[in-house]
């Protein structure tokens, strides 16, 4: 399995930036105008993408299919789940001014096919990844068409098992190696006592395959933590406004806190570091004033041998440091050291 995949011009993988979605997703409601401010709001908060969803309802559900129950809440009224994904389609001509828009900013557009009707379009539209949504999973059929255009897979696993899990990952790496697997939450909001942010490790473990994470909690909370547990990319939903009718606004990020969300993951990387233990430049020039030395805790005389009566610990971090300590016992004054005064060991023989 691949362990640095490559995105357009970004690279994902152990010790690359975490790549960071910025998820439109239906949050348009259907208007190509809004959609375009969408792609604006996720270029200004320096994410790397920003990805929307392709169907039609027509191919996606059945016309009496019901809603789930966020949904209902959430748009605060009870209809099929066909009308309510009719309105939120965007008319496939739509698609190339968001292409170029995204182009003009500077930030690579993805977007979820929910069919193979849906990945064919995309496919030819040019997208450089495919990121399939946690409800096909298990769709194996549309795994292997997917896989088959040899681009790189991001694969979302609400609602799915550890066995689902390596079920879909095996059936895309027979086809296809560059795949990312992530942890998920299919609820919006999810409780945070669902998300199970150290089930994202376990797939990376019993997949051998890059593992991160999308995320529908409220806040950016979860996020900086999947950032410091390893995640090499997050989706995260967002809006223009929390207040917008439609299914997903109410779990969604407004702008400002996208972009408080994509600095604080970038803060979290540069924090990592690396599994070594330094001293960092700005440490050295710290560690004279704060750390210690030995010091003359009486005049100490030409000749004297040092004993530990004549000796105090003190700062500055200038001279003989405590951990020679024993060393400098039994070693002659080589000339006369005031008390309260610095031991180096040029003043010693």
């Amino acid at each position: 399995m691949a362990k640095v995949i490559r995105i357009a011009d970004r690279e994902i993988g152990e010790g690359k930036p975490v790549f960071i979605i910025a998820e439109a997703g239906v949050n348009h409601n259907g208007d190509i105008a809004l959609a375009k401010k969408l792609v604006d709001a996720a270029a200004d908060a320096g994410a790397d993408a920003v990805k929307f969803q392709t169907f039609t309802a027509e191919n996606l559900v059945t016309k009496d299919a019901k809603q789930a129950a966020y949904q209902t809440k959430n748009i605060g009224k009870e209809e099929s789940q066909h009308a309510m994904l009719k309105r939120l389609e965007l008319p496939r001509a739509a698609y190339k001014t968001l292409v170029d828009h995204a182009r003009k900013r500077g930030i690579i557009f993805l977007s979820t096919p929910f069919d193979e009707e849906a990945a064919d379009f995309l496919d030819k539209l040019g997208v450089p990844a495919f990121k399939i949504g946690s409800s096909d999973t298990n769709n194996l059929p549309m795994l292997e068409h997917v896989a088959k255009k040899g681009k790189p897979i991001i694969l979302s696993t609400g609602m799915s098992d550890m066995e689902e899990v390596k079920l879909a990952a095996r059936t895309v790496l027979a086809i296809d190696k560059q795949l990312v697997i992530l942890q998920c939450t299919t609820n919006y909001p999810a409780d945070f006592k669902e998300v199970n942010l150290r089930a994202m490790q376990a797939i990376a473990e019993e997949t051998d395959c890059l593992a991160g994470y999308s995320d529908h909690t409220l806040g950016i909370e979860v996020d900086i933590a999947a950032a410091a547990l390893g995640a090499c990319l997050i989706e995260k939903h967002f809006t223009l406004d929390r207040t917008m009718d439609g299914p997903d606004h109410k779990a969604s990020l407004e702008p400002i806190e996208l972009k408080r969300m994509v600095d604080s993951v970038r803060h979290v990387e540069q924090a990592l570091g690396r599994k070594e233990k330094v001293i960092n430049p700005s440490e050295a020039e710290v560690a004279k004033v704060a750390r210690k030395s030995l010091c003359a805790k009486t005049a100490i005389r030409k000749g004297e041998t040092l004993t530990t009566d004549m000796i105090m610990i003190k700062r500055p971090g200038t001279g003989i440091p405590p951990t020679e300590y024993k060393k400098a016992l039994g070693k002659k004054a080589k000339q006369d050291i005031k008390e309260d005064e610095v031991i180096t060991w040029s003043m010693l023989g």
